[in-house]
């Protein structure tokens, strides 16, 4: 049974894998497609190939233990995606070929029409291969532990001579992740909103629940930059373009964390609503603000009308973020998608800016540019093509790290 010793298997097998954003990988590999074309992946993917086809020959054969057979199905469940969208890609190819042979045929007038639907087929053809070239990648690279889970968004503004574009900048931000809850059909529950004197917003945070939440919104934290010149406030007086940040933070909620948190250990304060809530705002003291002494981390909610349901939404947010905390220790030797988040919030590590007078968003991990801006803010269509090139970017990035380390591996062994 060679092929439980195999290395490559380990792909599959994995629980994470280091995402980098190399600009020498990216140059290499932009999009699935190139990655495909990519001897080491060729082989690897053939070698998979032949796994399987071993993997279903030995459950057909029936003379194995019980045991080997439990451990093959699982293996046979691994690769049979991946085996079968290699094998509509070989065959899509195949077809290409075929049609390319055939079109250099064509070259009279009276074949002018038939040359046209070649080439129309052979595009339709090239659009297939590269949906199933990003369909292949997903099936490669592992999900990550939290990709399904709910998470908790914060946006926080962030600090300029005329901090009002940071605030009105933070509101729409804001905005346009309950917009895209709203599109992708996900559920946005507003924890606690503290909106700015003049129509902005400090900071707020949102539970966001649904179908691979996480795997969407987990590269949208970082720093945010904006650069407009300001419709309101006493900077639209100048007339002149301010740069402003904002910073969102996204933390995965695991169903169950394991995190105690010893009542001794907080300060509890409750106090009157500051944001769109009902009738009960600023009228009864609802919102709860809870320190945890140990760490100093602070989180409010003022969600609900009832002091009690904001403390245990309040509690269950500190805990995700006791847990965060401790994830980050075990990985404090490695890359995750954390790190991409944090920093300093600097404008130096800004991982997008939002252009308002070139009309431009720019991706800076991806070199990404997007046009309409008041599309990507609307929360819809344009934004989750722009969140789809970041996860295709993240897996491909790591199937390339994945397929350099091996090659490594195999030239130190030769």
């Amino acid at each position: 049974m060679g092929m439980h010793n195999w290395g490559p298997k380990s792909l599959l097998d994995t629980a994470r894998l280091t995402l980098t954003f190399s600009s020498r990988l990216r140059k290499k590999h932009q999009d699935s497609r190139g990655l495909w074309k990519h001897e080491a992946m060729q082989k690897y993917l053939e070698t998979l190939s032949k796994e399987y086809q071993r993997v279903s020959h030995l459950l057909n054969a029936g003379s194995i233990s019980d045991f080997e057979e439990k451990s093959l199905k699982r293996r046979h469940a691994d690769l049979s995606p991946v085996a079968a969208v290699f094998q509509e890609i070989k065959e899509a190819e195949r077809e290409v070929q075929e049609l390319e042979a055939m079109c250099k045929e064509l070259d009279s007038r009276d074949e002018k029409q038939l040359l046209e639907l070649a080439l129309e087929e052979k595009e339709t053809l090239d659009k297939k291969i590269n949906t199933l070239c990003k369909k292949l990648f997903q099936n490669l690279v592992p999900k990550e532990k939290y990709d399904g889970s709910p998470v908790i968004l914060e946006v926080t503004a962030g600090r300029t001579t005329g901090g009002d574009i940071c605030q009105q900048f933070t509101k729409e931000m804001f905005e346009m992740y309950q917009n895209y809850a709203d599109y992708k059909s996900w559920t946005f529950d507003i924890l606690n909103y503290t909106p700015a004197e003049i129509g902005g917003l400090h900071h707020a945070a949102a539970q966001i629940s649904g179908d691979d939440v996480y795997r969407h919104l987990k590269y949208e934290g970082g720093t945010h930059r904006v650069q407009r010149i300001p419709e309101t406030g006493l900077s639209s007086r100048m007339q002149r373009i301010h740069t402003g940040t904002m910073s969102v933070i996204v933390l995965p909620q695991p169903e169950e964390v394991d995190i105690k948190v010893e009542p001794k250990d907080l300060r509890i304060d409750t106090f009157r609503a500051k944001g769109a809530g009902g009738q009960h705002v600023n009228k009864t003291d609802s919102a709860v603000r809870i320190v945890h002494l140990p760490t100093g981390l602070t989180v409010e909610c003022q969600q609900e009308r009832s002091q009690q349901m904001n403390r245990e939404i309040a509690l269950r947010t500190l805990r995700a973020k006791l847990y965060q905390q401790v994830i980050e220790k075990q990985f404090s030797q490695e890359q995750s998608a954390r790190k991409l988040q944090l920093g300093t919030r600097a404008q130096s590590e800004r991982i997008r800016t939002y252009n308002f007078t070139q009309d431009r968003v720019t991706d800076h991990r991806i070199s990404y540019d997007a046009r309409n801006i008041k599309e990507i803010l609307s929360g819809k269509e344009a934004l989750d093509k722009l969140i789809n090139r970041l996860l295709e970017f993240a897996e491909v990035e790591a199937l390339t790290e994945y397929l350099e380390n091996l090659q490594s591996l195999e030239r130190g062994g030769s």
